[in-house]
Parts: C-alpha cells; structure tokens; sequence
C-alpha cells in the first residue's frame, strides 16, 4: 500500500500552495522586471528593430523565465513537504542494477 502524503493533509496542503502561489508571484514581479530592463537594453543598443523583435523578445523571456519558476517551484512544493519521501519504491536496491 502507499503510505499516505503529507499533503493529504489539508492544513499542510494548504500552507504548502500558499507558499508556492507566494513564490510565483514574487518570480512574475521578477520577470516582470528582467524582460523591462532585457528590452529597454536591447532597444538603446539596436534602435527600433521592428515591433515583433521586441514582442517575440519579450514573450520568449517572459516564457522561458515562468515555465522555469513554476517547475522549479512544484520541485521545492514536493521536496519541501515531504511528498518524495511517502512515494512507494518498489524497485529499492533492484534499481542500482539497472544502471
């Protein structure tokens, strides 16, 4: 049987998503920033481009920056809870075998 995870529980769950909703709101002021100064730079340097230059630049900037802040994010949200530990590991030792 699986032993049940920490974040079963609703108290800790709930504090556990807080913390994370805290964290990603803190990485959008973040990237928020980086994609101003990243395309404020850009612009000093090179002039105006072309419009879909800057769009394309600060769409990719902003992507790339969220996506790893939430995946970072949910690792810390697993990790920090206990949730990698209540996994079931069926392979145990089996596993170093294989590598």
């Amino acid at each position: 049987m699986t032993p049940r995870s920490p974040l079963d529980d609703p108290d800790n769950s709930s504090f556990a998503w807080g913390r994370y909703k805290r964290l990603m709101r803190f990485m959008v002021v973040v990237t928020v920033i980086v994609v101003a100064v990243s395309l404020g730079l850009l612009y000093w340097r090179n002039g105006l481009v072309s419009i879909h230059f800057y769009i394309a630049t600060g769409l990719g900037i902003g992507f790339a920056m969220m996506l790893m802040a939430g995946l970072m994010g949910l690792v810390f949200l697993s990790s920090g809870t206990g949730h990698d530990e209540a996994v079931d590991d069926r392979l145990g030792e089996d596993a170093k075998d294989l590598w």
